[in-house]
């Protein structure tokens, strides 16, 4: 991948409302983003990348996947944001994804419909039924006539009432059958044609909650083997299980873990160690994980220490006191890998979001904005300024916005076409070709 970055788009969100999700499909044709409203609208690629990288997205579809509820038991409010949304491999012509909120995960089917039925014997053309059939004298074949394109979203499956803590991840499986549901202490196994049963493989739970030092911050299947999966702690830890040692997953095979020297240690340590993100390469050889201040790629086959480790804003380490005053240590930023692997993003604060390229140690620095939003403008890398004498391209550290962050990223499967989000704004992004 070149250094450089173009946008192609600056999409407003159509319902001006938080955006908590973004996910392309295995193709890369469709992205979809969920919403703090539960809303989620899909975008539809309708362009090839081309020289002159001319990749346009365009709203295909827009439907309310979730409605605000209330836990009359708990007397707890259940808001409708979407937490995650994952797409299924597809078989057919019609695309499924899975949609979640803090407790309840829907399957959704979204078709095309382009012809409708005409020339019915019992129904005239407004689609009613005749008062008197016994007139009708000769019988007619229904046929179907070209109608104007309608995307229709339709839930298919509901899983509800697994999860007694609110739901933070979840996972489909290679074998296209399964899929995982993950909350603070448990993580769920179901099949997607069961919606009333789920068998419970990781149950962290203390028999006193007094006792409780970790929660699970995230989870995902390997994408080659259907019996493997890993799921990180906010203790910085990652734990890789395997379903056919045991059906309760509570012993793991292996825990990737890095010792920290006792002697840096402060009070901000635990918090900033916990990691909000992970992800397996495409290749599953490799996992990706994100804490508050940096991204490390991890080996399989080396428990003891990250086999990289890339600083995503270390200059924030003098602020991490008013970042604490101000809740914003507790954001929970993502990652994600390109197509090869070979290079990996995540977002920052001021709008930032970073590009690395692990073979190059190249790491660029870019401000999503509607600045500069004029079709194919080229980013230009931006830098932060820790003290001292500040140069002409440079910001301060004391000037960065932390209302203004990209917690959510994507990379297209297939071309270095990225979408970041930010607050009501989704911005699109493609490599800059000469």
């Amino acid at each position: 991948m070149a250094g450089k970055m173009s946008q192609t788009r600056a999409l407003l969100h159509p319902n001006t409302d938080i955006i908590s999700t973004v996910e392309f499909n295995h193709t890369g044709e469709l992205l979809a983003t969920g919403d703090k409203g539960g809303r989620v609208v899909i975008f539809q690629q309708q362009g090839q990348n081309g020289p002159r990288g001319g990749a346009e997205y365009n709203v295909y579809s827009t439907f309310q996947s979730h409605e605000p509820e209330f836990d009359y038991l708990k007397s707890l409010e259940i808001e409708e944001k979407i937490n995650k949304i994952r797409w299924l491999p597809q078989s057919n012509a019609a695309h499924f994804l899975l949609s979640t909120n803090d407790k309840c995960i829907k399957l959704w089917k979204i078709t095309e419909r382009d012809k409708r039925p005409e020339g019915y014997n019992l129904k005239d053309e407004d689609g009613h039924y005749r008062e008197d059939p016994g007139r009708i004298t000769a019988l007619q074949v229904p046929v179907f006539k070209p109608a104007d394109l309608m995307v229709e979203a339709s839930p298919r499956r509901v899983f509800a009432n697994a999860h007694t803590y609110h739901v933070n991840s979840i996972s489909v499986n290679s074998d296209g059958e399964t899929y995982l549901s993950t909350d603070d202490l448990r993580i769920n196994l179901w099949n997607l044609e069961i919606t009333d049963c789920s068998f419970n493989i990781v149950d962290i739970k203390p028999a006193n909650m007094e006792e409780l030092t970790e929660v699970i911050t995230a989870s995902e299947f390997h994408p080659e083997h259907c019996n493997t999966f890993v799921y990180s702690s906010s203790k910085g830890t990652l734990r890789l299980c395997d379903m056919r040692a045991a059906a309760l997953c509570d012993q793991h095979a292996k825990m990737f873990e890095e010792t920290n020297d006792p002697n840096s240690r402060s009070f901000f340590s635990e918090i900033i160690s916990s990691i909000s993100d992970v992800k397996f390469s495409h290749s599953g050889r490799y996992l990706m994980t994100r804490d508050y201040l940096s991204v490390k790629i991890w080996d399989l086959n080396m428990e003891n220490r990250p086999l990289e480790t890339y600083q995503v804003h270390e200059y924030l380490r003098s602020k991490l006191c008013s970042l604490y005053e101000n809740d914003c240590i507790f954001d929970k930023f993502e990652c994600c890998w390109n197509g090869t692997d070979s290079v990996v993003m995540t977002g920052s604060y001021n709008n930032f979001f970073r590009t690395i390229d692990r073979a190059r140690c190249l790491d660029l620095t870019l401000e999503a904005s509607r600045e500069n939003c004029k079709p194919h403008s080229v980013l230009k890398p931006r830098r932060v300024c820790t003290g001292g004498k500040r140069q002409k391209d440079e910001i301060s550290v004391d000037s960065l916005d932390f209302d203004r962050k990209i917690l959510h990223t994507a990379w297209h499967p297939l071309d270095n076409i990225i979408a970041v989000a930010t607050t009501n704004n989704l911005y699109i992004y493609q490599e800059h070709v000469k």
